[in-house]
């Protein structure tokens, strides 16, 4: 049973879901004087944005995550920082004008992920928390875009 789906069409009533750019963070380049750059996927995803419920903030606050926060849910799997895999977390990235406060969303917390079934449909609600607008449109544009029906990208992309 898709649960997440299930929800989301009543919750799409007062709260539309809105396309989104994810950038996965698949790693990243060392460059000469062992400066690291990251590497990212990209693909577009439904995401439906909401306010961060009291619960979410005092975790948040707990692990001293500051500055403009938000919840989203979406289909498949995100992923904040993973140290054990040197990655940092995955990036958002909205239409401008689409959230007041910008455009560029760093995934800084997994506040759930579930799987429904073994091979069901996955969901996670994730926090954001707003970048600098830092991210050069040639970056962007020099991503490549992941294609999902590869089943070699899918191992790097766990839920998706």
């Amino acid at each position: 049973m898709n649960l997440r789906g299930l929800v989301n069409s009543i919750t799409r009533v007062v709260n539309a879901n809105v396309t989104a750019t994810i950038l996965r963070n698949i790693g990243a380049d060392r460059k000469p004087g062992g400066v690291r750059i990251p590497t990212y996927g990209k693909f577009p995803i439904q995401v439906q944005v909401q306010s961060l419920s009291y619960s979410d903030l005092q975790q948040l606050d707990g692990l001293n995550i500051q500055g403009t926060r938000r919840a989203v849910y979406l289909d498949g799997a995100a992923f904040s920082v993973v140290r054990i895999a040197q990655k940092g977390g995955d990036l958002l990235i909205f239409e401008r004008g689409l959230l007041p406060e910008g455009t560029t969303w760093l995934i800084v917390h997994v506040l759930e992920q579930w799987q429904d079934g073994k091979a069901g449909a996955a969901w996670a609600k994730v926090a954001i928390t707003l970048q600098d607008e830092m991210l050069d449109s040639r970056i962007l544009e020099s991503t490549p875009s992941l294609d999902f029906s590869q089943p070699d990208n899918s191992q790097n992309l766990p839920g998706i």
